[in-house]
């Protein structure tokens, strides 16, 4: 054995898991004294999935609501959620399952030790993050940076669009009168991250862990 495959046999396997925000550093942004309008925290490291199958299937459907315990939304931009998993509708056969940090693996196999026939499941991870926002300017941010008309008439609680926010796509998501949630591509984060400091300046911009 030579000596750089020595070196290599015993260095530490274990892999460092880092949120697409990680060098923003935001827990330590949120230990300073903020005051504003807008609130914003990612919700880091969730286990995100994307199934695909026919929900008219009444065995596929019933099947993908006992393992995760809500029913799929079949309606367009509808969600449904619970304490362990939220389900967002993205296309009539297809479905965004976010769930919690390191549960993702558990419910993949479950699915697919009890799905059958034609579907498609694929974890995506690695390659998004959750960023929550609210706060009694949140909507007045999205306003201004959303094509999507925000107002609670278009956007109620619960419904969820695949829109864009300056010049990227995400998936967006009213969590409750003043607060949303919107999926970003990992890949954007840190442009988002910038747009948001600088689009909540005028109102102050507050970092929660």
């Amino acid at each position: 054995m030579s000596n750089i495959t020595a070196i290599m046999a015993e260095a530490d396997t274990a892999v460092r898991v880092e949120s697409p925000l990680y060098h923003a550093n935001l827990p330590a942004l949120a230990k300073k004294n903020q005051q504003g309008e807008v609130v914003l925290r990612e919700k880091a490291l969730l286990g995100h999935l994307v199934l695909r199958g026919n929900a008219s299937n009444e065995l596929f459907a019933k099947t993908v609501s006992k393992v995760l315990g809500v029913a799929l939304p079949t309606t367009a931009c509808g969600s449904t959620e619970n304490n362990q998993v939220l389900v967002q509708w993205l296309a009539p056969d297809e479905w965004l399952i976010i769930t919690e940090s390191g549960k993702e693996e558990q419910v993949q196999a479950q699915l697919r030790e009890q799905l059958c026939g034609h579907y498609s499941l694929v974890d995506v991870s690695g390659g998004q993050t959750v960023l929550a926002i609210s706060g009694p300017k949140a909507e007045m941010v999205l306003r201004k940076s959303c094509h999507y008309d925000v107002h609670p008439s278009s956007l109620p609680t619960g419904k969820c669009v695949g829109t864009t926010f300056a010049k990227t796509t995400v998936l967006l998501r009213r969590t409750g009168a003043d607060s949303f949630e919107m999926v970003v591509r990992r890949s954007f984060s840190d442009y988002v991250w910038m747009w948001l400091q600088d689009a909540s300046r005028e109102y102050g911009l507050v970092i929660e862990k």
